[in-house]
């Protein structure tokens, strides 16, 4: 039985703080797209440049569902009778 070439299990953390929508979009784009450093040179710059794509669509549709989670927030705080607090989450 071959042994896994990466880590199967990775550990990554923030002190403070949540991750990023970049960083979550780093990670993703890390699991979708694997790039080999033996692959032929204009191939595998073609894959590094697709994957920096792929990190920046990934991070502006996140940055789109944390906003638009946060109005779904906002609205159920001030339909529950909360007006205060529902405007202290909308302007996050």
């Amino acid at each position: 039985m071959e042994l896994p070439r990466t880590p199967i299990v990775s550990v990554q953390t923030t002190e403070g703080r949540g991750f990023s929508p970049e960083e979550v979009a780093a990670r993703c784009a890390d699991r979708l797209i694997f790039v080999s450093d033996q692959a032929p040179p204009a191939i595998r710059d073609q894959a590094r440049s697709f994957k920096v794509q792929v990190e920046k669509v990934v991070a502006h549709y996140m940055r789109e569902a944390i906003a638009s989670d946060r109005t779904t927030v906002y609205n159920a705080l001030k339909d529950a009778g909360h007006p205060e607090l529902a405007e202290l989450i909308r302007r996050l």
